[in-house]
């Protein structure tokens, strides 16, 4: 007999729940969102540390990283309460969570050594409060619909939100830092925080008070171990190919993201525009979101990642070409960009509850928990690398810092470091893309494949129930 309890949910799932669903995602978006564009710019710039101070940081995280993301992910497969397995860990990590950002963004009175230990310390602790409230809430997913389209329609809502939170929050966030002047600047950055760690606890309220996991229950708490569940996981073909798909098309959006706001302030040099700038590319994601996700029920998942990627692939090669100085070509080619932004958050997402049903086909086990947590850690994974990664050449290349915090003027940075920022926004996420295209070709679930597997499931559950 199955250790599984199904409950068949409708096939069209309410706007409320969908809309309660969707600002789940505030939370880990406003952190991406203002990690990715401006924390590398802060440790580098206001903080005073090192690139290579900077690069060891997340390097150090991926590796606490491997642990606590699948290990989080099993645990919440495991967990059994009234409210369900996934939706305590959004109600209890919320306030940590929403802390742990907060201490992120303030600046101690102590030396470079000092700051790099604060700022390793503090990261790890965001690390995993946020693989506490992020792995259960995309784990949530596959348990409140097993439509193939309205899984779309659930990351078209998550995504909705996540895109306008994130650029609502970077956009307020540079307001507000660009309001205090020279080393006051500090401050601008706390009170940021202190703002956006409220919308963190508030919006994982609302999302464990109107969301319900009516799809799949566990009634026992056993299962394969951390070890014995990354095996059977990584036996999964799909979830192989989805996984390349992800943490390639995840980089790309995170080398864009890590410098794209000094290669406006040293190349472009158009720092006092870059609000608008990153408005109209979040904008431009969010519009086209809501487009893909109605053409992939007519076209399918793999055909519309070729083309939205195929449109950032151009943005890219006209963005290498900017002239020094030429901010206003930006505002031409963020648009461009953003089409194929959108698809990156999408699809991957949206493939990811397939490979769920496929393998409770192959094990007879629900292990959403493991997979998500896999995925969270595959992001986290691109952002770290993607600073590691930057921070490394940019110390190599001769980076040179502001004389403080804030100061008005800024430095005049080598040729190494300017080509760099170039690269960095451009040609190597054009390269990542089209490798991840290699992993979307054999990508095996397609629509007629997933239909084949819910009627499979349909008549073992079935007969489990006789």
């Amino acid at each position: 007999m199955s250790t599984h309890q199904h409950h068949s949910p409708s096939a069209s799932l309410s706007k409320v729940t969908k809309l309660a669903f969707g600002i789940g995602d505030l939370g880990p978006a406003i952190v991406a969102a203002i990690n990715g564009f401006f924390l590398n710019a802060f440790l580098l710039e206001v903080a005073g540390i090192p690139p290579t101070y900077a690069a060891a940081i997340f390097l150090i995280v991926k590796i606490w990283d491997a642990i606590n993301d699948p290990l989080i992910g099993i645990l919440t497969d495991r967990t059994q309460t009234r409210w369900g397995r996934r939706r305590p860990w959004l109600l209890f990590g919320a306030v940590p969570f929403a802390l742990a950002y907060f201490l992120h963004w303030l600046v101690p009175d102590v030396g470079v050594g000092g700051k790099f230990w604060y700022y390793l310390v503090v990261a790890l602790l965001l690390d995993t409060a946020y693989t506490a409230v992020n792995v259960p809430y995309t784990a949530m997913t596959p348990e409140l619909s097993d439509d193939y389209d309205e899984r779309t329609s659930l990351n078209a809502y998550r995504f909705s939100f996540s895109i306008l939170g994130g650029t609502l929050a970077a956009f307020v966030h540079t307001i507000i830092i660009s309001s205090y002047q020279g080393e006051a600047i500090v401050r601008g950055y706390a009170l940021s925080a202190g703002i956006w760690a409220m919308v963190i606890v508030i919006s994982n309220i609302i999302t464990f008070i109107f969301t319900k996991e009516s799809h799949f229950q566990s009634p026992q708490a056993e299962g394969p171990g951390l070890l014995e569940g990354l095996r059977l996981t990584l036996q999964n073909r799909a979830f192989i190919f989805v996984t390349i798909i992800y943490l390639l098309s995840w980089l790309a959006i995170q080398f864009v993201q890590n410098n794209l706001f000094l290669y406006v302030k040293y190349w472009a040099r158009g720092e006092d525009q870059f609000q608008w700038l990153l408005l109209l590319l979040q904008l431009g994601s969010f519009v086209f979101v809501l487009i893909w996700a109605r053409l992939s029920e007519r076209l399918g998942k793999q055909t519309v990642y070729y083309l939205g990627t195929a449109f950032w692939v151009m943005a890219s090669i006209l963005i290498y070409f900017i002239p020094a100085g030429g901010v206003r070509w930006l505002y031409f080619i963020a648009p461009i960009a953003s089409i194929g932004v959108s698809v990156c958050y999408l699809i991957p997402w949206s493939m990811l509850p397939d490979v769920v049903d496929l393998d409770e086909l192959e094990t007879g086990q629900r292990r959403e928990g493991i997979f998500y947590g896999f995925f969270v850690f595959l992001q986290k994974l691109g952002i770290s690398t993607g600073i590691a990664i930057s921070n490394l050449i940019l110390g190599w290349a001769g980076y040179v810092k502001p004389e403080y915090a804030g100061a008005p003027v800024p430095p005049e940075q080598t040729d190494g470091v300017l080509l760099a920022l170039r690269l960095f926004v451009s040609l190597a996420p054009m390269l990542i893309l089209l490798a991840s295209y290699v992993a979307v070709w054999f990508y095996p679930i397609t629509r007629l494949k997933h239909q084949q597997i819910q009627a499979q499931l349909a008549r073992g559950r079935a007969q489990d129930v006789l």
